[in-house]
Formats: structure tokens, C-alpha cells, sequence
């Protein structure tokens, strides 16, 4: 905090404007987190995202039947949190990707975030069964966030099976961390926590800037 006042302090005796050494310090502190960190989000990807999904209906409307189109607008759909929108351009996909455990996947995601925790886990484990680590394990982190509520038990379970296939990984433990808090499982909370942190000082450096916010949040924890 220090070296932030005194970074304003010299950028506004440079610009000789307080408003303006307030807006470069906070571009500067926004592009210094993208690069090394990652606790912001991109700014510009709303944009992009907006653009590309705009592309793809109008593709869709010249060809219905363009599978990959359909595909790619669903997943995109899912990045923005619109599954209700998603869910049918992926059961219409399903059709012809039966074997896909990914497409299992996603259908599973939409009808645990529309509420459906029956179908949803249905889908899910179906995945799983078709590949065990599909999407890196995901499918258990999914199910163990979904049935925190309804059945703690289930999702500690799930959650430990993602820890279990992603042994190095500080997202994990801390998101293992955040299910026992919700949990009031507070001592085995602060133990996920330290095992975040402890595998991150473990990393090797090329890793550790994809591992870096979760090692942050597990530190403020």
C-alpha cells in the first residue's frame, strides 16, 4: 500500500494532475495483474466474445445444420453464463458427438447450473465414465460446488476426487478449502488452504504464474 501512495505522490507531482495519476496508476496496476497474477478479468474479452457469438448466429441462420458452429456458440454461451441458451444448441450436438465426453460434460454444467442436480450428475458421471480426467477433472469439481448444499457429504466426496487428480494443483486445495468453509468444516478449511500453499511454493517457476491466483486467495484465506 505504501509504495502505491507513493507511486501516485511522484506520478502526480509528474502530471501535475491527481485524476489523471489516479487513472495511470490503475492501468498500470490492472496491466502489471494480467501479466504476473490474473485476479482481474480481461476487459476486453466481453467484447470479443460479443463479436464472435455475433458471427456464428448469423452462420448458423445461413446453415442450421453447421455442428461446429453450434458448438462453439454453445461453449461460448457457457464462458458467459447463459445456460439455458446453451443447453439446446448442445443436446442438438449430442446427436451427432455421442461419443464425446466433453459435450457430456458441458449438457451436464448447464443442467446443474439451471438446478436440475439429478440430470446434471447424470451427465457428469456419464463423462467421466466415458474419460476420467475430461476437462482435467472438472466434472467433480462441478458436482462437488452443485451438491454442496443438498448433500455435504456427496460433494466433499466429489471435491476430493478432483484434489485426488490434481494432486499439484493449488486451485484444488483451495477450492477444497472453500467447500469445507461453506461446510463449517473450518480446521480441515485452513489445512486445504496451507496444502494450497505449500504446493505452490513447490512449483516449479514456469508454473507458477498460472498457479499464482489461487495461491493468493488461498494466502488471504
Amino acid at each position: 500500500m505504501l509504495i502505491k501512495i507513493l507511486a501516485f505522490g511522484l506520478l502526480w507531482r509528474l502530471v501535475g494532475n491527481p485524476f489523471l495519476a489516479l487513472l495511470i496508476l490503475v492501468v498500470v496496476l490492472y496491466l502489471l495483474d494480467r501479466r504476473f497474477v490474473g485476479l482481474t478479468p480481461n476487459i476486453l474479452k466481453p467484447f470479443q466474445l460479443n463479436r464472435r457469438t455475433s458471427r456464428l448466429r448469423s452462420d448458423l441462420h445461413a446453415n442450421p445444420h453447421n455442428i461446429s458452429a453450434k458448438l462453439e456458440l454453445a461453449r461460448i454461451l457457457l464462458e458467459r453464463k447463459k445456460f439455458s441458451e446453451a443447453l439446446p444448441l448442445l443436446e442438438q450436438s449430442l446427436h451427432v458427438m455421442e461419443d464425446s465426453a466433453d459435450v457430456h460434460y458441458e449438457i451436464g454444467l448447464c443442467y446443474l447450473k439451471l438446478g436440475d442436480l439429478a440430470k446434471g450428475e447424470a451427465f457428469m458421471l456419464k463423462a467421466v465414465d466415458m474419460n476420467p480426467r475430461v476437462k482435467y477433472g472438472e466434472a467433480f469439481l462441478r458436482l462437488g460446488e452443485a451438491m454442496a448444499a443438498v448433500s455435504p457429504e456427496k460433494a466433499v466426496s466429489y471435491m476430493e476426487r478432483f484434489r485426488d487428480l490434481q494432486s499439484s494443483s493449488v486451485e484444488a486445495y483451495y477450492r477444497l478449502g472453500q467447500l469445507y468453509q461453506q461446510l463449517n468444516r473450518k480446521e480441515d478449511a485452513k489445512r486445504a488452504y496451507r496444502e494450497a500453499l505449500d504446493i505452490y511454493k513447490g512449483l516449479p517457476r514456469y508454473s507458477r504464474r498460472q498457479q499464482r491466483r489461487w495461491a493468493l486467495l488461498a494466502r488471504f484465506k
